[in-house]
């Protein structure tokens, strides 16, 4: 893999190639969900006299340190995708362990260093188990089972793993009202033990109703312990509020079970740090409090899974937050998100919604300001200069499109998610300078995501009512204001082909072979005919978008699953999202981005806008 770093621009573009350097390349703009900032720090046990452990300003998290305390290993994406480090405990001597463009994570050293665990998605997009031998740097999967595993901790003899699991879970939603909508999951995941040869698989928790994670052993490798909370509450668990978990240990020759700490508060990554004393850390949405199974607390900071040394005199952990929107202040592209196996894409990061003018020099975006919950749309030139606010109100404003002469931007403005069923949201019509602008639907609807038609004479869009309007697809004249129905299913995100009468869509269409397929990929004519699913695969399948040809699909799946535990990720709603692209007809689908970060809503600048002569 080779990294071409261009600074003509003022916001730094990495390219990342595999083999030889590529010079044509489109851009990709994707509204994700990430870190600005990930540091390892390392600190006394309770969190106090924090001093950072790795140089430079990198995307670095999820450390653990060796059993004899002289090494770190960890995740960074200074190379362009998620792989593992290793380091001395004071920082020096930073080596690359792996170097694959699938995603490699949540690392742990053998207690004789010489052998390294660690979970990655090379296999077919979901997390596996791997064991590394480091001398020879040779690597043989330990685990494959349909969805995901997590978080292997080496048992103080080195000859068996634990690990949690989603095996045989699927996406689960339903009947779990804790869950805001139908496209956040939650996780059902419990406690593993295996050999490190592959053989002797156990499971240790059973109960259907609790999800279970990130074991660790004893240090006499006679307990595992690990937190333990309602399957219901693991998508709030992401943002940290108000949920519950309780810190429990099993006993693996009686499989006595004790619980070190219930009650109220979020707790998660427990660790013995001697015989009878357990750390672990209380989530909050914005920080973590290190905690004892002996009373003693830290100071709440910014920090996130904290892991002790086996002395349990310094622990180290990750701190950045996440930012779900940029600010006005944050030119598009100033983050660079990795690529799998396409050279012909460079993948970087927009705000909400982005939209690229049809002459290439333009981008809109949705963003959130920074004094409230409201947003404005920014445009950017797309070399990352000239900001300008065009449109602001008391709404929240999404799907953004420009009309294919450039003399206008649709876009809805109202309320959407949650509040859809119970407020009103319209679709605006206006011009690039914001001048001009007016609602083309009336009433207390809630009509969003509008894209125009080839001609730009009409408008497709979604219309989400419970009254006698129903629900579905409509199609709008812009001249007139008059609508007619073209589907009345659940079906939203609809998007007119640029270059034929070809709308597609998102449809809420249960699939009987996997019970938690939701939404799947459509297409259809204006006029109601050529119904046409594109994707069936398990999972949801969304946020569509054409290539300015109309011959390709961009757009986010979740069938590779979790990439960790749901309750340590940090402010992300579907953390599985990732971005995928296919033939206009649904074939030759295949992933470009692989991280544990939610991608969504991408938008398209051919190359020749990319750097032009």
């Amino acid at each position: 893999m080779g990294i071409r770093i261009l600074r003509a621009l003022p916001v730094t573009i990495v390219v990342l190639s595999f083999g030889a350097t590529v010079d044509a390349q489109d851009r990709i703009y994707v509204d994700q969900y990430m870190p600005l900032r990930s540091e390892l720090m390392i600190a006394d046990a309770d969190g106090s006299n924090p001093s950072k452990l790795v140089p430079g300003r990198d995307i670095d998290y999820n450390a653990s340190l060796s059993h004899d305390g002289r090494w770190v290993v960890f995740t960074s994406e200074r190379s362009g995708s998620a792989d593992i480090f290793r380091a001395h405990v004071d920082g020096t001597a930073v080596e690359q362990l792996t170097n694959s463009p699938a995603f490699d994570d949540q690392a742990a050293l053998s207690p004789d260093n010489r052998s390294l665990a660690f979970v990655s998605s090379r296999g077919d997009g979901s997390t596996d188990i791997y064991i590394m031998d480091l001398e020879s740097r040779r690597i043989r999967n330990l685990t494959n089972a349909p969805g995901g595993d997590f978080r292997p901790s080496w048992s103080p003899d080195g000859e068996t793993i634990a690990f949690s699991s989603e095996r045989g879970t699927g996406f689960p939603h339903q009947d779990y009202p804790a869950v805001a909508g139908k496209w956040e999951h939650v996780q059902a995941a419990s406690v593993y033990v295996i050999n490190t040869n592959g053989t002797g698989l156990r499971k240790l928790t059973t109960d259907l109703e609790m999800t279970a994670g990130s074991p660790k052993w004893s240090p006499d490798g006679s307990k595992i312990v690990f937190y333990e909370m309602p399957v219901r509450d693991t998508f709030r668990a992401r943002f940290g509020g108000g949920q519950s978990s309780s810190i429990v240990s099993v006993d693996l020759a009686t499989g006595e079970r004790t619980v070190h700490a219930s009650g109220p508060g979020l707790k998660v990554s427990p660790q013995f740090i001697a015989p009878d004393r357990i750390a672990y850390m209380t989530k909050t949405q914005r920080s973590g409090t290190l905690t004892f199974s002996s009373g003693e607390t830290g100071s709440p900071q910014d920090l996130a899974n904290p892991v002790w040394s086996q002395d349990g005199t310094q622990v180290v952990y990750h701190a950045g937050q996440m930012e779900t929107m940029h600010h006005y202040s944050n030119p598009p592209g100033a983050e660079v998100l990795g690529v799998i196996d396409d050279p012909g894409f460079e993948i970087v990061h927009a705000s909400g919604w982005p939209a690229v003018s049809p002459d290439g020099h333009t981008l809109v975006v949705s963003e959130r300001t920074p004094s409230d919950d409201r947003t404005a749309l920014v445009m950017w030139n797309t070399d990352g200069t000239n900001p300008r606010r065009v449109y602001r109100d008391d709404v929240t404003v999404m799907g953004l499109e420009w009309s294919r002469d450039g003399r206008w931007l649709v876009f809805g403005a109202g309320s959407f998610f949650g509040q859809r069923t119970t407020k009103p949201s319209q679709i605006m019509i206006m011009r690039p300078d914001g001048s001009d602008a007016y609602a083309l639907t009336k009433g207390s609807a809630n009509a969003g995501f509008p894209s125009w038609s080839p001609d730009g004479t009409e408008i497709v869009y979604r219309l989400w009512t419970d009254n006698e309007q129903g629900e579905g697809l409509r199609i709008v004249d812009v001249a007139t204001g008059e609508s007619r129905v073209l589907t009345t299913d659940y079906d939203t995100l609809p998007l007119w082909s640029p270059k034929r009468d070809v709308i597609m869509f998102t449809r809420y269409a249960r699939d009987e072979r996997f019970p938690y397929d939701e939404f799947d990929i459509y297409t259809i004519r204006s006029d109601g005919t050529d119904l046409k699913r594109l994707t069936d695969a398990e999972g949801n399948d969304a946020h569509s978008f054409w290539s300015p040809d109309g011959n390709y699909i961009l757009w986010s799946s979740s069938r590779f699953g979790f990439k960790d535990e749901a309750p340590l990720v940090i402010n992300q709603p579907q953390p599985y999202a990732e971005l995928f692209i296919m033939n206009a007809d649904g074939s030759n689908q295949r992933p470009l981005t692989d991280n544990h970060y939610e991608e969504g809503t991408p938008a398209w600048l051919p190359e020749e806008f990319v750097r032009p002569e």
